[in-house]
């Protein structure tokens, strides 16, 4: 009986091939995207998952109180590790303290690589769960050594067999590799680990920390633990909650510290808080995501419910004749339902090469690298259940309605699909239509808070400007020598020194104190220590006072505030003023305007910049424009080899490091503008479609009033108006749907753009116009057809 059902749906698909074709291609793309989104979605959703021990792992955070606002944070004191082991202890498997991943200059021979790695307490591998290729997981018990990943190891030696060799580390941290382990997924936070070091090694090469008088102040590590066995992460954090609380002084026991454990599985979708609130993250491009996956596999099949609804006078005859001889009702639903499996099969095999050919572009606007799910069973399991649920979405209508035909009226020739058919058509055409449109609502609004988030004054120049991370004294300590040569080439209008880049990358401070404070308050600034010529190099904009100058050995107790922080002390003459870091008297010397060094789309923070002669961590290069940034690059990179040849080299152009800012947005814009062109297209064919049938419908009508002197523009206007109303319909509908999405969306950024109406106009008037395209070849077509062909038969 199956066999039979399907040979028919396979007679009918052959006998009506322009509908087939349609629906196939509506069908095919909407699976593809379909596929492509689901794929994206299982390797957010299992990011981090290839870790061991994923289930037990968490990472303590803390909050910290300002002015009634609550201010999350991932970094800790590094003496917290000890005290969780010393006090609860019961509670743990492992913990480990460790610095975050960057990249360092590791060297063997002539050989020198720049990798991403850190220093870490000997539990982090067997935290990890590592899986050692040579050598023990607890390789970092001995403190000259080094552990690396797989990928390193062959890097250096060409082969894993690396155990008992030396390296250097940061040109002058001689250590010996005592374990390699297999490199981490790169689906996770730690795929980039590719080598550990003792967090002794890097305590003892450290000043500020063994110098430090309150090491329970500075937050600027990690502090990752591994639960017990019956341990949940939030009762263990009602336990913890104060253990920092109770170590600190009385400045920063105002910010009432209370530490809570975050779970690995909540790092990476859920890594955004609000006032002390995990408001969500990149869960939200998740579900964004999955709904427009939804809604475009929903629009190719409402295409097939259009078209095959809309053929239902032809089909009319065939169900009369099957029920005359004896047909029941559930035997035709079957029928139509094999038809409809049949086409939804035939277009995921296409949607399958469509993804194929696909996949590398999406790869690349994603920001990903996907591996092929070809291979996986799981994958071909899911795709069973995708054609079946696809199959049954597109034809349950069909199948019910084309079923229900009374072969009495059928057969007599006094049967009529009636208006009630055409309405639920036309209710079909407006969702397409409506979801569409809010797609495309949607893109616009995307790009417009990018546009308008790129075009904020940040404060500075960024153009030109270039970045070098700093490792060594051999540039600091030739510094002047440094900034002479280059500016006698040519290559650099100036040069500066700074602790912090204003790509984001600073220190903070609690210990400011001024004329005014409000008893109880503790804020934590941003405190940037720059050289001379700082501000020449950037290009900061002074609004008060000064900026520093060789003219003033004053400005060794000099201090520069940004408008955010005038304004948050509340300072009416700020030009002046003695204010005290750390109880020490600095002096106001300038106001400048505010510098956007964090998220483009976070409020201007307070930040205080002070004057060092010693200051290093980073230079700050203003390229010269009269000369190409490849020379100048190369000039860079000359100055390295001479005063820090043991050092890569390493440069970044800060315009670049501002547009990476915007990754996510841009590729939600990229492939939210691309789902929304194929939405549209897909409903543009079922609108192509459905115009098709309707000229069909009305040919005999079209021949009389030709006859009767119609003209092609009038019948034009006369084929097109009621597909025009549902469009206009489906605007009404999408426009303060496509608000209220956007809008909500809007509001996990606090600088952000207005909605305004020409996002409207440009979405409805883009909507029409491609469905009067659509819709205008048809009805042209007909308009212009010979009337005698189509009425010699009357």
């Amino acid at each position: 009986m199956i066999k039979n059902y399907i040979r028919a749906a396979w007679r009918n698909l052959l006998k009506s091939k322009v509908f087939a074709v349609t629906n196939i291609i509506g069908l095919s793309m909407g699976m593809a995207v379909t596929i492509l989104i689901a794929v994206w979605i299982w390797n957010e959703w299992s990011y981090n998952k290839q870790i061991s021990n994923y289930k037990s792992i968490a990472r303590v955070m803390q909050h910290k109180t300002n002015k009634g606002m609550i201010q999350t944070g991932m970094t800790t004191p590094y003496p917290l590790g000890e005290a969780l082991r010393q006090e609860y202890g019961s509670l743990f498997k492992e913990v480990a303290v460790g610095t975050a991943i960057f990249g360092h200059s590791v060297k063997t021979g002539d050989k020198q690589l720049n990798l991403d790695g850190g220093f870490f307490e000997p539990g982090l591998g067997r935290l990890l769960g590592l899986k050692m290729i040579d050598g023990v997981q607890n390789g970092l018990d001995d403190i000259n050594s080094i552990m690396l990943a797989a990928s390193a190891a062959r890097s250096f030696f060409g082969t894993t067999a690396a155990v008992g060799k030396t390296i250097t580390l940061d040109n002058d941290l001689v250590v010996k590799v005592t374990g390699v382990y297999e490199d981490l997924s790169k689906n996770s936070d730690f795929g980039d680990l590719l080598f550990m070091a003792p967090w002794k090694l890097f305590l003892r090469q450290t000043d500020w920390i063994r110098t430090a008088e309150d090491p329970w102040r500075p937050n600027a590590f990690i502090t990752y633990v591994q639960l017990n066995s019956g341990q949940d992460a939030r009762q263990v954090s009602g336990v913890i909650k104060d253990v920092r609380l109770k170590h600190v002084n009385e400045r920063l026991a105002l910010q009432k510290p209370e530490l809570f454990l975050q779970p690995m599985e909540q790092w990476y979708l859920y890594d955004t808080f609000k006032n002390g609130v995990n408001t969500g993250g990149r869960i939200q491009y998740v579900w964004m995501f999955g709904i427009i996956g939804v809604f475009v596999l929903l629009l190719a099949c409402i295409n097939f419910m259009n078209l095959s609804t809309a053929r239902s006078i032809k089909r009319a005859r065939e169900v009369g004749i099957r029920k005359t001889i004896g047909s029941r009702r559930g035997q035709l639903i079957v029928q139509f339902f094999c038809e409809s499996l049949l086409y939804a099969v035939l277009a995921f095999a296409v949607s399958l090469v469509l993804v194929s050919l696909a996949m590398p572009l999406f790869n690349t606007v994603a920001g990903k690298e996907m591996p092929s799910v070809w291979k996986e069973p799981l994958f071909w399991t899911g795709a069973v259940f995708f054609c079946l649920f696809t199959g049954l979405l597109a034809g349950i209508y069909p199948a019910l309605y084309l079923s229900s035909f009374r072969p009495v009226k059928v057969l007599k020739g006094t049967f009529k699909a009636g208006r009630f058919s055409g309405m639920q058509r036309q209710v079909l055409v407006v969702v397409q239509f409506a979801i569409s449109i809010v797609l495309i609502i949607g893109t616009i609004v995307v790009f417009n808070q990018i546009r308008f988030t790129k075009d904020r004054p940040i404060g500075y120049n960024r153009n030109g400007l270039v970045v070098m991370d700093v490792n060594t004294n051999g540039v600091h300590d030739h510094f002047n020598v440094i900034r002479k040569q280059l500016q006698e080439q040519g290559s650099i209008l100036s040069i500066a020194e700074t602790n912090g880049s204003v790509s984001g990358d600073f220190s903070t401070t609690t210990g400011i104190d001024w004329p005014g404070k409000e008893e109880g308050t503790s804020a934590e600034f941003p405190f940037v220590g720059v050289s001379h010529d700082f501000g020449a190099t950037i290009n900061w904009q002074v609004v008060a006072g000064r900026d520093f100058s060789r003219d003033f050995p004053s400005d060794s107790t000099g201090v520069i505030l940004n408008e955010a922080a005038v304004k948050y002390m509340g300072l009416k003459q700020p030009v002046g003023t003695i204010i005290y870091a750390d109880k020490t008297p600095i002096t106001i010397v300038g106001v400048v305007k505010n510098i956007v060094m964090e998220s483009p789309y976070a409020s201007e923070r307070p930040a205080l910049f002070y004057f060092d002669k010693n200051v290093s961590g980073f230079l700050m290069v203003r390229v010269n424009p009269a000369v190409s940034a490849a020379a100048a690059i190369k000039q860079l990179q000359e100055m390295y080899k001479t005063y820090a040849p043991d050092q890569p080299f390493h440069y970044e152009f800060v315009d670049d490091a501002f547009n990476k800012k915007f990754g996510d947005e841009e590729r939600l814009g990229i492939l939210g503008g691309g789902f929304a062109l194929l939405a549209i297209f897909i409903s543009c064919l079922g609108l192509f479609g459905m115009a098709s049938f309707m000229a069909e419908q009305r040919v005999k009508e079209i021949g009389v009033r030709k006859v009767l002197g119609a003209s092609v523009l009038g019948l034009w206007k006369l084929l097109s108006q009621d597909f025009m109303r549902l469009i206009l319909l489906a605007l009404l509908i999408a426009i303060p749907a496509g608000w209220y999405c956007m809008h909500t969306w809007l509001q996990h950024y606090s600088y952000r753009v207005a909605i305004s109406w020409p996002v409207f106009v440009m979405a409805a008037s883009g909507a029409i116009l491609i469905a009067l395209i659509t819709v205008s070849f048809q009805a042209i077509k007909a308009a212009m057809a010979n009337p005698v062909r189509s009425l010699r038969s009357e």
